[in-house]
Formats: structure tokens, C-alpha cells, sequence
């Protein structure tokens, strides 16, 4: 699943190349799962409004719209893209009324946002696309379908931003917990954004082990933690995050970051610090590397 860095990545990518276009029309294909919100509200939201900008908020892409300058015009459409303006005008679902929507995409494991030219071949497992007034198209293909589209007017993921939160709210978070260290990582009411591979990585850096339980980790390596999981989310971003699986950014290219992991997806491979082969444990459910002579 994409992390921080990667929707980072794709967030800042997809702002260069779309934002001030304007959404003409919306299709969007009949699997249920995408759609967090009803497809008629979804339709109704998004066209005729102006992406004004699109940006990160913890794994979740968010466009904010605002109504285009000018008077909306008729748009050719699909029996499809009909049928679905057709249903938003029954639900009466009033978006124009508010000023402000935003369209809040989560691309779960295997989703993927494409600007594309109108005349490229659709790709298989395609369950949105938006027309846009620049000729060009914005495509959310999802192979898996656990990604998420939704709409709404004042979204706001829970946990704290990893690049932003200061140190002592950082090291109040995980005071007192009973949790493994790296599940509280995970916890994504704590901090948004973490996942498997920077929790893995910012661990190493820190010499903490991820079955370490968080009210035994002193505050000293909850400082070193925190400096480590800046620095890990910051390269990897430079980097354009990890392409672990089905990642690409918005122009379709990989990451580079998993050419620097030091203990993600090694295991058995040699520590790049002592040369201890990496180990692999699971904790709830999730695979976790470390090493065992540098992490304590």
C-alpha cells in the first residue's frame, strides 16, 4: 500500500499538471467497492468545478474544487456518464450549493490516479474517469479495488502529520502504550501517513526493536525515533518514495527509495551497518524487519 512518501510524491505530481483545469464530466464504472460516496454525489460534486489544488492529507489525495468562472456547457457523454448525471439530478444532492468540495481519493494497495490523453486505450480495472477541460483525462484504475473515492467539504484525516508533529507531541503519543512500538507507529489515529516500510526503516535508525513494547522505550530513543523518522519520510520522498509491487507516480515512473532500505524486505540479507543477517517477525498481522545486533 502506498505510504507517506509515495502519496506525497503522486499528490505534488498530479498539482503540476491539473491544478486550474476544470472537471467537465464524470464517469465512473459500476464496481461498488471504489465508492466511499454514492456515485451520484460523486458526479454531481466534481463536475463543472476548477481544481484549485491537490495535496496530501495523510494517505489520502485530496482535491479541492471550487465552481468554475464561467457558466458550465453541455457535455457530450456516454450512455453511461448520462445514466450517472441523470441519477445525481433525481438525488437532488445539491453539491453546487456549497462553495468549497473537495474529492478525497485513497488508492488502497494497487490504485493509481493517470492523466492521460482522451484517445488512450483504457486500461483494464479503470473505475473512474474525469474529463477535463485542458482535452486530458484524470483515470483512478484500481486492479484490487480497495481503494476509495468519497467527496466532502471539510475532510480531515485523523492522527497527526509525521512532518510536522513537534517532538514533545511525538513522544507523548506513544507514553504509556502497552502496544508493540511498531504497531503504535501503525496506529493511524496517532499518526498519519506511517506504514509498514518507514516504521521498519525509522526503527532501524533509532536501534529500536519493532516488538519493543512503547512504554518501555525510553524518551532519549523516542528522540532518536523521531529524528529518524523525519529524516526516513524526507529521503524517500526526495527519492519519490519506494516502488515495492504496483507503485508508479503520477508521469507513470518508479521510486528509488527501496535502493537505500537498510531493513525493509531484506530478510537474511546482510545488516548494511554489522553485517548480522536481517530478521523477519510478525506483529499483528504485518511483517517486520530488524536487525537483532543494532536494534535493542
Amino acid at each position: 500500500m502506498p505510504e507517506l512518501p509515495e502519496v506525497e510524491t503522486i499528490a505534488r505530481g498530479l498539482a503540476k499538471r491539473v491544478t486550474g483545469d476544470v472537471i467537465e464530466s464524470v464517469w465512473l464504472g459500476q464496481k461498488k467497492e471504489p465508492l466511499k460516496s454514492p456515485a451520484a454525489q460523486i458526479a454531481r460534486a466534481l463536475e463543472h468545478r476548477r481544481i484549485s489544488s491537490v495535496r496530501r492529507m495523510g494517505k489520502h489525495i485530496v482535491f479541492d474544487l471550487q465552481p468554475d468562472d464561467v457558466e458550465p456547457r453541455p457535455v457530450r457523454a456516454s450512455s453511461k456518464s448520462r445514466r450517472r448525471v441523470s441519477e445525481a439530478a433525481k438525488a437532488g444532492v445539491g453539491a453546487r450549493a456549497a462553495s468549497h468540495v473537495q474529492w478525497i481519493v485513497h488508492l488502497g494497495m494497487t490504485g493509481s490516479l493517470r492523466v492521460c490523453e482522451a484517445q488512450t486505450e483504457i486500461a483494464k480495472h479503470t473505475h473512474a474517469i474525469l474529463k477535463l477541460s485542458s482535452g486530458r483525462e484524470l483515470r483512478f484504475v484500481d486492479p484490487r479495488r480497495f481503494g476509495r473515492l468519497s467527496v466532502a467539504t471539510a475532510f480531515d484525516a485523523a492522527g497527526v502529520e509525521p512532518l510536522e508533529v513537534d517532538l514533545d507531541r511525538f513522544v507523548s503519543l506513544f507514553r504509556r502504550r502497552k502496544t508493540p512500538i511498531k504497531s503504535a507507529l501503525l496506529n493511524q489515529k496517532l499518526l498519519r501517513g506511517v506504514g509498514n516500510i518507514y516504521a521498519d526503516e525509522s526503527l532501524f535508525r533509532a536501534g529500536i526493536r519493532p516488538r519493543r513494547r512503547a512504554s518501555s522505550v525510553t524518551s532519549d530513543q523516542l528522540k532518536k525515533l523521531y529524528v529518524g523518522l523525519q529524516q526516513v519520510l524526507s529521503e524517500a520522498i526526495a527519492l519519490g518514495g519506494s516502488s515495492i509491487s504496483d507503485y508508479v507516480d503520477a508521469d507513470g515512473e518508479e521510486g528509488f527509495f527501496q535502493l537505500q532500505h537498510r531493513v525493509y524486505g531484506r530478510e537474511g540479507e546482510p545488516c548494511r551497518v554489522c553485517k548480522t543477517p536481517i530478521k523477519r517477525v510478525v506483529i499483528a498481522g504485518r511483517s517486520s524487519h530488524y536487525c537483532p545486533t543494532c536494534q535493542k
